[in-house]
């Protein structure tokens, strides 16, 4: 399976923005679908961003119109851009590639305070 290692994670103040990274080991063109997950303190793990491999896009309502996300099929990464980031988008961030198999990342910390 795909290995995903992601990165751009850390401490910024509210009303800031980060740009994470997931870099994929092999090829993604065949992944179905590439997604960004968080995990809150004490919450389970929820869907964040999806870009498909047919080109679409989609993002969940708490961070619609904030963050977006791209997808690079060349450069085997996809990219989560957060801005106006709230001390509630405070989690672990997790990349995740979908069909063929089902593989996650590590997962980056994002602390938003002040």
């Amino acid at each position: 399976q795909v290995q995903l290692v992601e990165s751009g994670g850390g401490l910024v103040q509210p009303g800031g923005s980060l740009r994470l990274s997931c870099a994929a080991s092999e090829d993604i063109s065949g992944i179905f679908v590439m997604s960004w997950y968080r995990q809150l303190p004490g919450q389970e793990r929820e869907l964040v961003a999806t870009a498909t491999s047919d080109g679409g896009r989609s993002s969940a309502d708490s961070v619609k119109d904030r963050f977006t996300i791209f997808r690079d099929n060349a450069k085997r990464r996809v990219d989560l851009q957060m801005n106006n980031l709230k001390p509630e988008d405070t989690a672990v961030y997790y990349c995740r590639a979908t069909l063929p198999g089902d593989s996650w990342g590590q997962g980056t910390q994002i602390t938003v305070s002040s």
